[in-house]
């Protein structure tokens, strides 16, 4: 019977996270209350409004503020800059809903210690995280089993997925073993050793990352059942790369491609649908009203710094492979593609620099809320491409056409979890997440999307 490991999943990370937050600072506040002259945040069953405005601000800000992005919150320094951030907004906009929240005191003192509070509670918290959580005792720690073919893409693959998972090493499950194999950070051992292994090193899962089946050894295929049938957890790579990574692994699937795609019943789901339709119209109609304030500014900045129109028009692929017109705001020199259409790149030429304000506060975007008014895009989605680079990326990059089984968005997966592409290992990688959204896209799914959009554009993470 294996020994069961400490680890925490992804997902249980993220939970933690967000419940303890909550704990440490509610802890913290009713502890203030009780020992100084301290009434403005009193923890009662009467004021549980207060708590609920209280803790949902912190959810949403620290998302926004990246307090939840497991690669951050595994680094102090990070981690202590977006605490910052965070608890600041959240009391900023905890003081400006006096309906829902309690009156401010007339002793001004008390904000700063309601302030404080919330901060030295997040920052002890988080101090422990990183110091004890993140710590390699805690780390799951993963036994790839699979052809040598396999191993080395994915050991590539997970290196830098996750800074709490760790590839302790592979077995060749081939009958014909080649020698002298060497991956860096993995050891290889040998297939009749894979329950010592398992005790010695202290492995919490199996990967199996083999093309064919068939391949597996009679040997090692009886102990892989021998240990599932005592419970030890055995995954196959494609599954537990899409967990660690929110990707799906199109460059590891082949002509059984059927098994990785049971898309989302919401691409069906005729409610859903009604209900973002309805979603896309209002956030447009609000979007195009609060754009006209920033209308003279980038009219003037337009006029000075790119010298030309205002606005251009660019085909598109939609949905279903039909082509729109997409409206943005121009960000590039006139003629910018005299000599035919090319990839824009990091510090392109072309780009003004106003057009570069323009794109990397994503302000550029804005005209596509007509767009989507039209119906021609949502505001969640693939980005949509132009013809030529459809054509290209398609023969180069499997499942690519299956971007367009849903509408193309103004923000989407890709765009909130990778910078701005210009190389086809980029479009891979953006290809990755545009699929991960289409397969598991839900209301849940879109609110993080767009919260995480708000991030993308106060970092300013644009093209």
């Amino acid at each position: 019977m294996f020994k069961s490991s400490i680890h925490f999943n992804i997902s249980e990370r993220k939970v933690l996270l967000r419940i303890i937050d909550v704990f440490a600072v509610l802890t913290i506040l009713y502890a203030v209350s009780n020992f100084f002259d301290f009434n403005y945040f009193i923890i009662n069953k009467e004021n549980w409004k207060w708590v609920f405005v209280l803790v949902l601000y912190m959810s949403i800000f620290g998302t926004i503020f990246e307090l939840y992005d497991l690669q951050k919150s595994s680094k102090l320094d990070k981690t202590f800059a977006n605490i910052v951030f965070t608890a600041s907004t959240t009391v900023l906009f905890y003081f400006l809903t006096p309906l829902f929240t309690p009156v401010l005191p007339d002793n001004r003192l008390q904000i700063l210690y309601f302030y404080f509070s919330i901060v030295s509670a997040l920052f002890v918290w988080r101090w422990f995280y990183v110091t004890f959580i993140t710590s390699p005792r805690f780390h799951k720690k993963a036994l790839i089993v699979g052809e040598i073919s396999s191993i080395q893409s994915i050991v590539e693959a997970f290196k830098n997925s996750d800074p709490n998972y760790k590839i302790v090493g592979f077995i060749n499950c081939e009958t014909k073993q080649v020698d002298n194999i060497k991956f860096t950070g993995a050891k290889e051992f040998s297939p009749t050793e894979i329950h010592q292994v398992i005790k010695d090193e202290n492995i919490s899962e199996i990967v199996i990352a083999s093309y064919d089946s068939d391949s597996i050894t009679p040997e090692i295929y009886r102990d892989l059942i021998t240990l599932l049938e005592s419970g030890f957890p055995i995954k196959e790579y494609t599954q537990a790369y899409e967990e660690m990574t929110q990707r799906v692994p199109v460059q590891f699937v082949g002509k059984d491609f059927y098994k990785y795609f049971p898309f989302s019943r919401s691409n069906h789901n005729k409610l859903y649908l009604f209900f973002r339709r309805i979603f896309d119209v209002s956030i447009s109609v609000i979007g195009l009203v609060v754009s006209l304030v920033f209308l003279p500014l980038i009219f003037i900045g337009n006029l000075i710094g790119n010298r030309g129109s205002l606005f251009y028009t660019q085909e598109r692929i939609g949905k279903n492979g039909v082509p729109f017109q997409i409206i943005k705001y121009r960000s590039m020199v006139e003629d910018a593609e005299k000599n035919g259409a090319v990839w824009a790149q990091k510090n392109d030429t072309r780009i003004t620099p106003f057009g570069k304000f323009l794109r990397h506060s994503r302000l550029d975007e804005i005209p596509q809320f007509i767009n989507i008014l039209k119906g021609d895009m949502s505001l969640i989605g693939p980005r949509p491409e132009r013809p030529r680079f459809v054509s290209e990326l398609s023969s180069v990059l499997p499942f690519y056409e299956t971007r367009h089984i849903v509408k193309p968005g103004l923000t989407g997966w890709a765009q909130v979890k990778t910078r701005y592409g210009s190389s086809v290992d980029d479009s891979l990688l953006k290809l990755q997440y545009d699929l991960y959204y289409i397969k598991h896209r839900s209301f849940f799914l879109d609110i993080n999307i767009l919260v995480k959009t708000i991030s993308t554009m106060i970092f300013f993470r644009g093209q």
